[in-house]
């Protein structure tokens, strides 16, 4: 490993923890106000920080000499940034607003550990659409379930509320990241997401004016875990995010995003003082294995031809 691909793996650790510990920001962020609130302002933050983070990353383009359009971006480059925006920023306010939920009524470990089902939810979902999946994603989705299991179902075989919105927020995380990987393409990805985070906190506002009554003394008074899910978290998470991945193995970068789980689980000890079972543990550990099975580089069968 070189000197470039240790600096580009610090920097995806360091997104890492920054989106690890957002889930103590948002959990907290829920005393001062409710889900939709907290989810339209982090999201209109997120999105003016990406502003001069766009301008920054077309300076250091053009003083690279690489300034390479996107595949397919000459073609519909208006019409398609903003087809991609507005389906990202759709789906993303759907999971973040049912993770927003979910974390009301459970810990942030375990919210972030669910979350990262979205890993293996993803290549189960790309069957639908033609990909085949290898035998160590089907023992990582086994893996996974019984993971969840010991995680979120109780020895009374109970379910809890948060735990099923964080589920589904999962899913829908896997459908956000589909899409993304659809429209990445031929767009510019940093500027679809700044698109994103201004159609995610517009359609949570609307839903915040008509189910929750804001005001702007309980956002001032959660102003401090808001601007870390707005300015660290959604910002600068997904500009490092960006970086970090330039000329890594995605396998590799993968598996160091998922320890965001893991920064999650410390960071609600040390942070909040919220501890996990023994069966919690377990299914956390289940849950580790599977993120690092379903992600391992695996040769697919290939259709044997006849010689001719």
């Amino acid at each position: 490993m070189n000197k470039t691909q240790i600096r580009h793996s610090l920097i995806l650790l360091l997104t890492a923890v920054i989106w690890g510990v957002a889930f103590v920001a948002q959990s907290v962020g829920m005393d001062y106000v409710g889900p939709f609130t907290f989810t339209c302002v982090r999201s209109f933050i997120g999105g003016l920080v990406l502003i001069p983070c766009i301008a920054l990353l077309q300076r250091g383009s053009r003083r690279a000499g690489n300034e390479e359009n996107v595949p397919g971006e000459q073609k519909n480059p208006k019409w398609m940034l903003l087809a991609g925006g507005i389906c990202c920023g759709l789906a993303l306010c759907a999971a973040s607003c049912f993770q927003q939920f979910g974390i009301q009524y459970t810990t942030v470990g375990k919210a972030g550990f669910i979350t990262a089902f979205y890993i293996i939810i993803v290549p189960v979902i790309s069957l639908f659409f033609g990909k085949k999946c290898g035998i160590l994603v089907w023992v990582s989705v086994l893996l996974a379930l019984g993971g969840l299991y010991f995680l979120c179902i109780t020895e009374s075989f109970r379910i809890g509320t948060g735990d099923i919105l964080v589920f589904i927020c999962a899913f829908l995380f896997a459908v956000h990241i589909l899409v993304i990987d659809y429209f990445t393409r031929y767009v510019d990805g940093v500027k679809m997401s700044c698109i994103q985070f201004f159609v995610c906190g517009a359609v949570s506002g609307i839903a915040m004016l008509l189910f929750e009554t804001p005001s702007l003394s309980a956002v001032l008074n959660a102003w401090q875990p808001v601007l870390y899910a707005g300015v660290l978290s959604s910002g600068a998470g997904y500009t490092l995010q960006i970086i970090g991945q330039k000329g890594m193995n995605p396998t590799v970068a993968s598996l160091i995003l998922s320890l965001e789980s893991v920064v999650s689980v410390l960071a609600g000890l040390l942070i909040l003082g919220q501890t996990l079972s023994g069966r919690e543990v377990l299914g956390c550990v289940l849950m580790s294995a599977a993120i690092v099975l379903a992600q391992l580089p695996q040769k697919m069968p290939q259709k044997k031809t006849k010689p001719a």
